[in-house]
């Protein structure tokens, strides 16, 4: 073992020592499925998401005398997610496009948290825009190439019909502007964005150019997305 992979290596150990022991808290971003978690609800000429289901084999019983087990069914994108980019149209054709060829340490890596959840409390369609991020930047610095970008909006909090926010014209909730995604993934190079919200779009995303422009820029780039933290 040469030094800089024993200095990872102890660097490694020293981290998980350190989650175990308290030193380093471990913060757990995603909800608890149940049958009435929201799922996101498309136009009805589409095919629909379908809930979280569970379904009891057994509890120490007939069915199985010393052991309790479940099946359960749901949308591969019902509760907390991630979009490989083959889920999307401008991200089918490339390479290691799907969860099973990502490379494991792509799904680790440092992430900046931008706190849009004063303006999300003014406003149900607040965006993240290239201003937005830049004011961040002015405080926290640049965000650096290959790095998650979590937008906090606080939407977790909400729940049932509050969190969908489904109006006559559609969904309403936060999420980035067109601009301010391709700021993101263009000139800051981002591994991924994350939202709290049940897709990477704003809710009326689809009236955007592109339609749905955090999908489109994002796995149009080989870029990863993250939904319902």
């Amino acid at each position: 073992m040469n030094v800089t992979n024993s200095q990872d290596h102890h660097a490694l150990t020293n981290l998980a020592s350190a989650m175990a022991n308290g030193e380093v808290a471990t913060v757990d971003l995603t909800h608890t499925l149940d049958p009435d978690f929201p799922v996101i609800i498309l136009p009805p000429e589409f095919g629909q998401c379908a809930r979280f289901r569970m379904e009891e084999i057994s509890a120490y019983d007939h069915r199985g005398p010393a052991w309790k087990w479940h099946n359960f069914s749901c949308c591969e994108h019902t509760g907390t997610h991630f979009d490989a980019p083959i889920h999307w149209i401008s991200g089918r054709d490339l390479p290691n496009n799907s969860v099973d060829e990502i490379p494991v340490e792509r799904f680790i890596g440092p992430a900046c948290v931008i706190d849009c959840s004063e303006g999300a409390a003014r406003d149900d369609d607040f965006e993240l825009t290239p201003e937005v991020i830049e004011a961040w930047e002015a405080d926290y610095g640049r965000i650096p190439p290959d790095c998650w970008v979590l937008m906090r909006t606080d939407w977790s909090k909400r729940s049932g019909a509050a969190y969908l926010n489904m109006c006559d014209d559609g969904p309403h909730s936060p999420g980035p502007s067109p601009e301010g995604i391709r700021l993101l993934v263009e000139q800051r190079d981002i591994r991924g964005f994350g939202v709290e919200t049940v897709g990477t779009d704003a809710g009326q995303g689809q009236h955007y150019t592109p339609p749905f422009p955090a999908h489109y820029t994002l796995h149009g780039n080989n870029k990863y997305g993250l939904q319902c933290l």
